[in-house]
C-alpha cells in the first residue's frame, strides 16, 4: 500500500511539474518571444484615442516625419547581433542628439511624433530598433535590461562617428524602462539627462500585474517557473531586470513622467521609482493621460517641461 502511495505521489508531482512547464513555456512565448501577437490588460476604453485624432500639433509632427529622409545605422551588439536604427541629422546639427526609445512589441516609427519637436530644438535624432523588434535582430524581448548594453554602445557611437556632445535619452513604456535601466551603468559624460515616460519598476512586478488582469491568476508559481525559463532562453531573469535598482545608481538629471490614468503600467510604478532613483530628479504625474499619453493629451505643457528639463539638465553639466 506505501508502495502504491508512492508511485502516485510520484506521478502527481511529475504531471504538475510537466503542467507547469508547458505553462511556463507558453508564457514565454506570450510575453518574451519575438513575433507574437499578444493582448495586454489597459483598462478601461482608451479615453485618449481621439487627443491624438484631434490633436494639430501631434499631427503636423507626423506628417512632418513623412517628409524627412532618414539614414539607416548600425551596429554590433555585445552578443553578436545586427542592430537597426534611422538618424536624422538636422540642418544646424550642434552636437545635440535625442536618442527616442520605443515600447514593447513596437518599432522605432512609434517615436515618431516627437522627432519635430526635438528636431525643432535643435537636436538630430537617433531612432533605434530594440533587439527583438523591428529590422532588429534577435528572438527574444529584453524588457530593456539587455538593451541598457546595446544602449550604451548606440552612445559611444553616436560620440565616435558623429561628434555628439550633448545626449539626452527618452523613452515610452518599455522604452522608459531601458532608459532607466541605462540610467545605473557608466555612462559618459556626453549624456545629460533622461526622460522616461510610463515606466515600469521590475519586468517581474509588471507581469505580475498583466497576469493577474489577464487571467486572474497569482504571480507564484508560474512568473517564478517563466522567469527560469527565460533565464535558460534568453539570458535573463525577470528580477534581475529591474528599473529600481537601476536608478539608485543614477547620476544623471531624470524626468519621470505618467498619467493618472494608466491601466497598462500603474501609475504607482512611477512614484517607486522616483523614489529610489539618485540624481536630481523631478515627477510629474499627468491628469486624465492614459498610457504613454501625456504628450497627446498635454502636449504645450509638455513641451514647456520637457524643454526646461533639457536646458536645466544641460547646465548642470
Amino acid at each position: 500500500m506505501r508502495k502504491k502511495i508512492v508511485i502516485i505521489s510520484s506521478s502527481i508531482v511529475a504531471i504538475l511539474v510537466v503542467a507547469l512547464l508547458l505553462a511556463g513555456n507558453y508564457f514565454y512565448g506570450e510575453s518574451v518571444k519575438r513575433g507574437q501577437q499578444v493582448e495586454l490588460h489597459k483598462g478601461a476604453a482608451d479615453a485618449n484615442t481621439l487627443a491624438k485624432e484631434t490633436n494639430p500639433i501631434i499631427q503636423e509632427a507626423e506628417s512632418w516625419y513623412e517628409e524627412q529622409s532618414f539614414t539607416t545605422v548600425e551596429l554590433t551588439s555585445y552578443d553578436g547581433l545586427t542592430l537597426k536604427a534611422n538618424y536624422l541629422q538636422n540642418n544646424s546639427s550642434n552636437g545635440n542628439v535625442v536618442i527616442l526609445a520605443h515600447g514593447y512589441r513596437g518599432k522605432k516609427e512609434d517615436m515618431r511624433k516627437y522627432v519635430k519637436f526635438y528636431y525643432d530644438l535643435g537636436f538630430d535624432i537617433l531612432l533605434p530598433d530594440a533587439r527583438g523588434h523591428g529590422e532588429s535582430e534577435g528572438d527574444y524581448i529584453g524588457y530593456g535590461w539587455h538593451d541598457r548594453k546595446d544602449y550604451q554602445k548606440w552612445i559611444d557611437m553616436l560620440i565616435k562617428e558623429y561628434g555628439a556632445r550633448n545626449i539626452i535619452l527618452h523613452g515610452n513604456s518599455m522604452g522608459a524602462a531601458l532608459v532607466l535601466m541605462t540610467s545605473g551603468e557608466k555612462l559618459p559624460s556626453e549624456v545629460k539627462g533622461i526622460i522616461a515616460d510610463s515606466g515600469y519598476t521590475t519586468v517581474k512586478e509588471e507581469l505580475t500585474y498583466q497576469l493577474k488582469h489577464l487571467y486572474g491568476l497569482p504571480a507564484f508559481p508560474l512568473m517564478d517557473i517563466t522567469s527560469l525559463i527565460t533565464n535558460v532562453r534568453a539570458g535573463y531573469t525577470f528580477e534581475e531586470a529591474s528599473s529600481v535598482k537601476q536608478v539608485k545608481k543614477n547620476t544623471r538629471p531624470l524626468l519621470i513622467i505618467h498619467g493618472d490614468k494608466d491601466e497598462l503600467v500603474p501609475t504607482d510604478m512611477a512614484y517607486e521609482i522616483y523614489e529610489a532613483a539618485g540624481g536630481k530628479k523631478e515627477l510629474w504625474i499627468v491628469p486624465d493621460a492614459g498610457h504613454t499619453k501625456a504628450y497627446d493629451v498635454a502636449t504645450e505643457e509638455f513641451e514647456r517641461r520637457v524643454q526646461a528639463f533639457i536646458v536645466d539638465a544641460m547646465k548642470e553639466s
